[in-house]
This record gives C-alpha cells, sequence and structure tokens, in this order.
C-alpha cells in the first residue's frame, strides 16, 4: 500500500471516528459556565456563617432550520421563513443555609438545589401563500389572482425542571 493510500485511509478512519463520537454525546450535557457567587468577604468581615450561592447558566445552540419546501403549485415556497431549533438549558441554582437548629440536632444547614436541566425549542416561523398562483400553460403562461393566506407555526418549549431539598449537619 502507497503512503498516499494510508494516509488517506487514515483521514477517512479518523473523520469516521470523530462523527460517531459526536453522535454518542448524550443531549442533555448541555454547556453550562459555573458561576459561583463569592460572599467569603461577608463571612469574614461579620464573623459569622453566610449562605453559599452558586449557579450553573447554560449556553444556547442553534441548530439546523428545515429549509423551505418546493410546493407543486405555489410561488412561494412551504414555510417561507423555517423554524430554528435551540438546544440549551434552563439555568442551575445551589443555595445552602446555616439553619438555628430549628428541627432539632444535626440539622443546622438547609440546601435548595434547582440542577440545570436540558432545553429543546423551536422559534416561530412563517408560511406565506402568493396573491398569484404559478404560471398556468392554459392562461398563456399567466398566473391568476388567488386570495394570499399567511400562517404562523407556533413555537414550541420542552424541558424537565427538577429539584432538591434537604437539611442536615455540616458546613
Amino acid at each position: 500500500m502507497k503512503p498516499t493510500t494510508r494516509g488517506t485511509l487514515a483521514a477517512v478512519v479518523t473523520g469516521v471516528a470523530a462523527v460517531v463520537g459526536a453522535a454518542a454525546t448524550p443531549a442533555a450535557a448541555t454547556p453550562t459556565v459555573p458561576v459561583p457567587v463569592p460572599l467569603d468577604g461577608v463571612e469574614k468581615s461579620l464573623h459569622m456563617e453566610v449562605p453559599k450561592l452558586g449557579m450553573e447558566l447554560p449556553l444556547l445552540i442553534p441548530g439546523v432550520p428545515e429549509g423551505p419546501r418546493y410546493v407543486q403549485g405555489r410561488l412561494l415556497p412551504d414555510r417561507t421563513l423555517p423554524q430554528v431549533p435551540l438546544n440549551g438549558g434552563l439555568p442551575g441554582v445551589g443555595l445552602r443555609a446555616p439553619l438555628p437548629h430549628l428541627l432539632g440536632d444535626g440539622y443546622d444547614h438547609i440546601g435548595v438545589g434547582t440542577p440545570a436541566s436540558g432545553l429543546r425549542a423551536l422559534t416561530p416561523g412563517l408560511a406565506l401563500v402568493a396573491p398569484l398562483t404559478a404560471p398556468d400553460p392554459q392562461h398563456l403562461g399567466m398566473p391568476a389572482p388567488q386570495m394570499p393566506d399567511a400562517g404562523v407555526l407556533a413555537p414550541a418549549l420542552q424541558t424537565v425542571v427538577g429539584g432538591d431539598l434537604g437539611a442536615g449537619p455540616g458546613r
């Protein structure tokens, strides 16, 4: 086997492996940016324990819209303004605060958390029908008038939200 053939074969195998690896990534694993809220200075200046707060902000990733489709007998394509899919997530929040032994010994902290959850959305779209038909060979190639029509493709939103509430010991 020639070196150029081996190089081409290696490039093809590498490309296929990259595509398979990208397809195996779960859709729910949206990239997030952690945002800690720094309250250490307040804790040291007041000489008391303050709540711990942190967030996760997801990044929106636009998808590839489904393009307009040609429909026979119409001048404008179906879905003139296509819907754009967006993948991302809802932000996650974590809060842990001191609790002054209201629930008994061993329960001196309370925690509330909502993990970042996946989000799938479609933007609104638009479907239009022109006031003229397609050229008609029976009328010497001239289009015929018709009533214009417009329709809005409704947006869609899909997600599952979860949360945790707990009390316990510890810092």
